[in-house]
């Protein structure tokens, strides 16, 4: 037991860091995993990764404290901007559910436990099993283990405060938009055009209720050009994931100063 604890105080940041990157990364932060399972799992990743890693040893003094909170900062940053990234998913879903008349019809995400658009959560849902069928949760887990390289364990200070963190969160926010953009265009043009052949319709023939029927004819077109164009869909989808691991090492390199 004495021979192991010298070791200890490096294998608490370690797994406080992974922790803390689950908390918000997709997937291995959903509610329907069991938080012993989670912690289950945050514990032996951050014992294999400590034996990886050559981890130094530490001692717990006042600085120690200041170490833990630094991990607990950098695990939720990483996981944060994974988080936002694939929000563009529900972003173009409540594009769609506009569009499409199903703006009212919300559910409940079962990762966060809000409301989130009905369409949204269909094709967020298709994207997880997508990410999970390309191993691309094995990538997010390379993120955190490589982010040592960038930020080491034994560094006190990082620069969360500075300007150039905040601006690259921005675009990395904008760009997710634009991605939403690309993901839902192709359904809200098609439904837009249906929407300006029912108005051009309500005025030839105005005996025809348009409130009545312009609805269902909204949703069946919106359902047929979805089916249409969710290959597409999910070949921006792809992009997506690249880009998160993009914007995860850039974000990790600002942090650690380099």
């Amino acid at each position: 037991m004495a021979e192991i604890l010298p070791y200890f105080p490096a294998f608490l940041l370690i797994f406080v860091r992974v922790t803390t990157f689950f908390v918000v990364l997709p997937i291995f932060s959903h509610r329907s995993l069991p938080m012993m399972h989670r912690i289950g799992f945050g514990f032996f990743l951050a014992w294999i990764m400590y034996y990886t890693i050559e981890a130094p040893v530490l001692e717990i003094d006042l600085t120690y404290y200041f170490l833990i909170l630094k991990e607990v900062l950098v695990g939720l940053f990483i996981g944060f901007v994974a988080y936002m990234m694939m929000s563009a998913i529900q972003i173009a879903g409540g594009f769609i559910d506009f569009q499409m008349g199903f703006a009212m019809a919300n559910v409940i995400d079962p990762q966060t436990g809000a409301q989130s658009p009905l369409m949204g959560q269909y094709i967020y849902t298709i994207a997880l099993l997508f990410l999970l069928s390309t191993n691309g949760h094995h990538l997010l887990l390379d993120g955190i283990f490589y982010s040592y390289q960038f930020i080491p364990i034994d560094q006190v200070y990082v620069p969360f405060g500075d300007e150039s963190i905040i601006e690259y969160l921005a675009k990395a926010f904008s760009q997710s938009f634009v991605i939403a953009l690309q993901m839902s265009i192709p359904v809200v043009g098609s439904v837009f055009l249906v929407d300006v052949a029912l108005g051009i319709l309500a005025r030839t023939v105005p005996q025809l209720n348009v409130f009545v029927v312009g609805i269902p004819v909204k949703i069946v077109a919106g359902f047929i050009v979805l089916f249409v164009v969710i290959g597409a869909m999910m070949h921006v989808v792809t992009n997506l994931f690249e880009l998160i691991l993009i914007a995860m090492r850039n974000l990790m390199e600002l942090i650690g100063g380099r």
